[in-house]
């Protein structure tokens, strides 16, 4: 029996997303650019799309920036804000994902800004008044992601977000892995840009959103046609955008906290020395992140994957690299621990007979290998 455990590296994609991407690509195939019957067909499925998008998110359709992704729309943020900022300070957590911190390295170096990097607690959540404090008169921009992908700890955007806003320095908000397992409002945190993405929650691959505040300065993206405002030049994703906005709208939290807790009690009390990461701050409900001590992390996640376990040792955008889990260094783990750790993220679909089931499999290669090993 197979069973998938990686929901945050993706979910399964929805049969109402592929419904609506399979309907907008037979009856409105046109270019949403183009002012015939065949083009203002398809602008209505995609403005349709997006003011659904944007009445879940709480905030204006015009401030939607349709991407290929979480990646490009942080990307877009980045380069959008940085591009025309003064020489300044850039202050950003040491656990945000890849496409945050090696985009704001890159940019840094080659526009001259200093990048300051915040460390979290060992718990994995940021201290507000830590990060704050980092901020003042020369900081050109800020980022702070909303809920972590590999710990699955939810970060204090808010308050974040409102001492960016006192001082007028623009803020990101990665918010790629919260959408679908907390409830949130975009417009009510108030970031200057807020990064989504449609396969995170059932919807198709190779979609994803840029919220940008109302009045935020931002360099274009792409240049051509003008399309999404001037942001982003490129003929719509059409199908894609339905399908996002289609899984938005039957949409239900990841409300997985008695399987994720089934899973890390059994765990313990089959191996006490297993150390659960972040366990003793807010979550999001499906994400578990743990060291097997002794344990190469990629072995374990091979064995599990022959025993039909799918699960994960850190970011799926990093996958192939052996390099240590940058967020669990940044917690203070050390290396080798670091490497000895795999992530958990189960879907609606999954129960606790699931989280027992992985426990029994871990428990059996652990002993396996440690077997073969002669420990």
């Amino acid at each position: 029996m197979q069973r998938y455990l990686d929901y945050n590296a993706t979910c399964p994609t929805l049969d109402v997303a592929l419904d609506a991407m399979h309907e907008a690509a037979k009856h409105a195939s046109g270019n949403p650019s183009s002012m015939h019957w065949a083009g203002r067909s398809a602008r209505r499925v995609l403005d349709d799309a997006r003011d659904k998008i944007a009445d879940y998110l709480n905030v204006e359709s015009g401030s939607l920036v349709f991407t290929s992704g979480g990646t490009e729309a942080n990307n877009m943020a980045i380069f959008g804000c940085l591009s025309m900022a003064k020489k300044g300070k850039v202050v950003v957590s040491a656990i945000e994902h890849p496409s945050v911190l090696q985009t704001i390295t890159y940019w840094c170096e080659r526009l001259g800004h200093e990048l300051h990097l915040v460390r979290p607690q060992k718990n994995g959540q940021m201290n507000a008044d830590t990060f704050c404090g980092q901020l003042d008169e020369n900081t050109v921009m800020a980022s702070l992601m909303w809920a972590n992908n590999e710990s699955g700890v939810i970060q204090p955007v808010q308050q974040v977000v409102q001492a960016c806003n006192k001082l007028s320095i623009p803020v990101l908000v990665d918010g790629v892995q919260a959408l679908g397992k907390i409830k949130l409002d975009a417009g009510e945190l108030g970031a200057d840009f807020i990064s989504f993405s449609a396969h995170k929650i059932g919807g198709p691959k190779g979609v994803g959103v840029l919220v940008v505040r109302r009045g935020v300065q931002c360099e274009t993206w792409a240049l051509g046609g003008g399309q999404e405002r001037g942001r982003r030049s490129g003929t719509e994703n059409v199908p894609g955008v339905a399908g996002f906005a289609a899984a938005l709208g039957v949409l239900n939290y990841m409300d997985t906290e008695a399987v994720r807790d089934s899973f890390e009690e059994k765990l313990l009390a089959s191996m006490p020395d297993v150390t659960i990461h972040g366990s003793d701050v807010e979550r999001v409900a499906n994400t578990s992140m743990f060291t097997v001590p002794g344990m190469d992390g990629e072995t374990l996640l091979m064995q599990l994957d022959l025993a039909g376990f799918a699960v994960a040792s850190g970011s799926a955008c990093s996958s192939g690299k052996r390099e240590p889990s940058h967020v669990l260094q940044a917690m203070g783990v050390d290396a080798h621990a670091s490497r000895s750790s795999l992530r958990v993220s189960f879907g609606l679909e999954h129960t606790e007979n699931d989280a027992l089931a992985l426990v029994d499999e871990l428990v059996r290669i652990r002993g396996l290998l440690k077997h073969m090993a002669g420990l």
